[in-house]
């Protein structure tokens, strides 16, 4: 049996080209599988379920926003605004995909219920690239204020047709800036400067909070 790995990525490569004219939720594994010419014993194995394969689009996703390593800047909100803009420039290479995949599944709650832990997790990584800690209940609390963040950022998105997406980054940047006057009033919701390199782990978000932590105050992005 192929790696199931490759296998789960070319499933996703025939689901993204797919879903650009036919839309996500007409799609089945088995004609995915078909037109990726993957065994339906191999295409169960690496994707089981639909939800399966949405969460290995999102990893998807999230390798190709890592790939790029730290988010550059010298304050959380510019690291963010960063990591952001990366993930959201990843969305543009196949951006009919995903606005499929946004107007089927991610704006209607149940159909995105499975795949909530796998968004988590997203969201975890990218505070990680930023080096906003995501240990503890603080870390939970900045994981669930950076996925509603992300989530109200991504409709402007999905209207944005400007080539430099400008209305995305203003909206992002807004965003940012309601969550650095809630840093003002509660600094420890902001995060750690970055970490030196080899120096910082994986992030979880459903770790204990072992220690304070000393911020620096966001600066304008």
């Amino acid at each position: 049996m192929a790696d199931a790995n490759n296998i789960a990525d070319a499933l996703v490569a025939v689901a993204l080209r797919l879903a650009a004219t036919e839309g996500w939720r007409a799609l089945s594994l088995v004609d995915i599988a078909g037109e990726a010419g993957v065994s339906l014993v191999d295409a169960y194995t690496a994707v089981p379920s639909k939800s399966a394969l949405l969460a290995a689009v999102l990893a998807g996703v999230d390798r190709r926003v890592l790939a790029g390593g730290p988010a550059d800047g010298d304050c959380p909100r510019d690291r963010l605004f960063d990591v952001l803009m990366r993930r959201f420039d990843a969305l543009q290479e196949s951006r009919q995909a995903y606005i499929a995949i946004l107007d089927d599944v991610v704006f209607d709650p149940l159909a995105l219920a499975p795949v909530l832990p796998d968004f988590a997790r997203s969201m975890a990584w990218m505070l990680g690239a930023a080096a906003v800690p995501t240990d503890g209940l603080l870390g939970n609390l900045r994981v669930k204020v950076l996925s509603a963040l992300y989530l109200s950022v991504l409709r402007t998105w999905r209207d944005d047709d400007s080539l430099d997406l400008a209305r995305t980054m203003a909206a992002l940047d807004r965003g940012l800036g309601r969550i650095d006057e809630v840093v003002g009033r509660c600094p420890r919701l902001a995060g750690t400067p970055p970490r030196r390199a080899g120096a910082s782990s994986p992030p979880r978000a459903d770790a204990s909070d072992s220690e304070g932590l000393n911020v620096e105050r966001p600066s304008d992005a």
